[in-house]
């Protein structure tokens, strides 16, 4: 039986967190009113002329050194070539031959260990507008407020043969890209795309096979999803002995299948030109080392400097270095009550759970470090013990309410009082003989059920090490 291989390349489409486009003035704030945010210069109106945006140009050149890239300081832009509805112009400018950046790569950690992933090239264009069908009725509306928004297209080597390792390539690219405050990285808002160029070969064989293209692909899931389902479909074709068509399909996730859209087209369609209306780009030593010397430490940097400065676990470290603004709460937490592994475990369990159950990112956080450090601290003065705290914590992260005044308003600041705390004892152990017998005969249980009994007495704001001590105290007597 035949045994295949899959290979990827993925072409990944980042727009620029600049607050204008890519070659005019207009705004790239996201959510306005459709076609409020264009002008003569995005939507190519006659006599218009576009002017490169510096900041665009500097965020492709911090992207591309984050990356390992090549700079290009002779580059130019070219002119794309085609008609669609999203596209006014009828043309893009973008960068076939002399992109920004080349031969770059970053590491990867897969199950067999690390790996680099080769980035072809970097090329800055800008973007199309945004094409919305409508479902029952016989028309398209298009909104072209996205038109000349900055891009940088990241073109990678086919060097990835699974999901999982495709997928890890892009949870990289997101964290570098996020670091470096280039792009907010957003899929859901279009920051973020990519398309998969998959394509199927036996193994050994070291031609690639017939690739098929899947684009704007804007989730991790449905990526993951659309690679599994294109391999399967490849392979099939294959084992009947059919040839694979080179072409574009686009991915339906609800049916998990792909579906012709057209033929693969090359570059010779496309007619590209030197772009007419704009210089070359000329990009100096001296301008690449000023943003090199801007550049933020990265994810595996920090990793490595919180492990050794803050002395937390490498796990920890990792997960919490894997996004900025964690990595940022962490610090300021921790500058605030000196108390890294707290941090870190509230981090990794009780942050990590409600960002889940919430589904939002870490930078939508609402609280603050000032409201995380405060919890920490009363837990170690005493104040309150960790289940309440862990009860406290989830109003501070939905509510953005202040620790201190919700311990005191609902009542939950712990039973501390030796005199008060030995009353409830005595009367939880007068009403349940039969675990004082149990547990002087040996039933470990017992003790447990004691010991539960009394924190429900005091609706769990006793000191439950306190509580333990003094059962054993009474009952060892």
């Amino acid at each position: 039986m035949k045994r295949y291989e899959v290979v990827i390349g993925l072409e990944v489409h980042v727009e620029l967190s600049t607050k204008t486009k890519m070659f005019c003035f207009c705004s790239t704030e996201f959510g306005g009113e459709p076609n409020t945010q264009c002008c003569p210069v995005c939507t190519g109106m006659p006599g218009s002329l576009p002017v490169i945006n510096k900041q665009a140009v500097e965020y492709a050149i911090a992207a591309g050194l984050a990356l390992n890239c090549d700079i290009t300081q002779q580059c130019r832009f070219d002119r794309k070539n085609y008609f669609y509805p999203d596209l006014p112009k009828a043309y893009q400018i973008s960068q076939l031959y002399q992109p920004i950046g080349r031969n770059g790569g970053i590491t990867i950690d897969t199950e067999l260990g690390k790996k680099t992933i080769g980035i072809h090239e970097i090329h800055m264009e800008e973007d199309a507008g945004k094409l919305t069908h409508i479902e029952d009725g016989n028309y398209t509306l298009v909104d072209y407020n996205r038109c000349g928004i900055p891009l940088i297209e990241i073109v990678s080597e086919p060097d990835m043969h699974s999901a999982k390792e495709a997928i890890a390539y892009l949870e990289k690219l997101k964290q570098i890209l996020k670091y470096l405050g280039v792009s907010d990285c957003k899929m859901q808002e279009g920051s973020l795309r990519a398309d998969i160029n998959l394509s199927v070969r036996e193994v050994g064989a070291k031609e690639l096979g017939t690739r098929t293209e899947m684009k704007n692909m804007n989730s991790f899931k449905a990526i993951a999803r659309a690679i599994e389902g294109e391999k399967k479909r490849q392979i099939a074709l294959l084992e009947k002995g059919e040839p694979v068509i080179r072409e574009t399909r686009r991915w339906d996730d609800e049916r998990n299948a792909s579906f012709a859209m057209r033929s693969k087209e090359d570059a010779r369609d496309y007619r590209y030109f030197p772009e007419p209306d704009l210089p070359p780009l000329i990009i100096s030593d001296e301008w690449i080392d000023d943003i090199r010397n801007r550049q933020p430490e990265l994810g595996d940097e920090k990793m490595l400097r919180f492990e050794k400065e803050f002395g937390i676990p490498a796990y920890d470290a990792k997960i919490i270095t894997s996004d900025k603004y964690l990595a940022q709460f962490f610090e300021e937490t921790v500058a605030i009550c000196g108390r890294p592994k707290e941090v870190s475990n509230w981090l990794m369990v009780e942050v990590m759970r409600l960002l889940k159950e919430e589904d939002i990112e870490a930078e939508e956080i609402s609280f603050t470090p000032v409201q995380l450090a405060k919890l920490i601290e009363m837990i170690e003065a005493g104040k309150i013990n960790r289940t309440v705290a862990k009860e406290v914590f989830e109003h501070v992260f939905k509510e953005n309410v202040d620790p201190d005044e919700y311990v005191i308003e609902h009542g939950l600041s712990m039973v501390s009082d030796d005199g008060v705390l030995q009353s409830i004892i005595e009367k939880v152990i007068a009403e349940n003989r039969q675990s004082v017998e149990d547990y002087r005969n040996g039933k470990t249980k017992a003790f447990g059920y004691l010991v539960g009994q009394t924190m429900k007495e005091t609706k769990g704001k006793a000191d439950p090490k306190m509580v333990n001590q003094m059962i054993k105290k009474i009952l060892d007597q």
